[in-house]
């Protein structure tokens, strides 16, 4: 008796007896159509989008890096100017966001004044205007024409300080 009740429950859990809407195999020829799903090419499609995924984000931060690498040129760029301003020559006390202009002299030193390259006339004492430069308030120097200016060409420009 007991082994007709195992074969009967055997039997009975080979057929679904649920709601329709919950078979795990069309029962009507209304029913929506079930299809396998394929492992292979959902495992492909997640891949695929993970790789893409994470070259966006490796390419925003490579366009984040370069910015900070820019950021530190520059600040580098003004420090080597503003190093150069301060040993040269300045017979005034420079106010913070006021413009002025570096210029060579003949005898290689630098010169900082207030008077602008076309405004000298004749009694020009500088050999080459270098660049016209603003004072901010962290006390470095901004280049206002960098076009005109060679950062290399002042590599020979003693530093204050040999630390920074």
């Amino acid at each position: 008796m007991e082994q007709d009740n195992t074969s009967q429950s055997k039997e009975k859990s080979l057929y679904y007896t649920g709601e329709a809407k919950f078979s795990p195999v069309p029962l009507t020829v209304s029913s929506p159509v079930i299809k396998p799903i394929d492992k292979n090419k959902l495992r492909a499609n997640a891949v695929e989008s993970m790789h893409m995924q994470a070259n966006q984000q490796i390419t925003m931060l490579r366009k984040q890096a370069e910015l900070i690498m820019q950021q530190v040129k520059d600040i580098e760029e003004r420090l080597k100017i503003s190093e150069l301003i301060y040993t040269a020559e300045m017979k005034f006390k420079p106010v913070i966001g006021q413009l002025y202009h570096l210029y060579q002299k003949e005898d290689n030193t630098f010169l900082v004044s207030m008077i602008a390259p076309a405004e000298w006339g004749r009694s020009k004492t500088f050999k080459k205007f270098i660049s016209t430069v603003k004072l901010l308030a962290d006390h470095t120097w901004e280049v206002l024409d960098k076009s005109s200016l060679n950062f290399d060409d002042f590599e020979e420009a003693t530093p204050l300080n040999q630390d920074v």
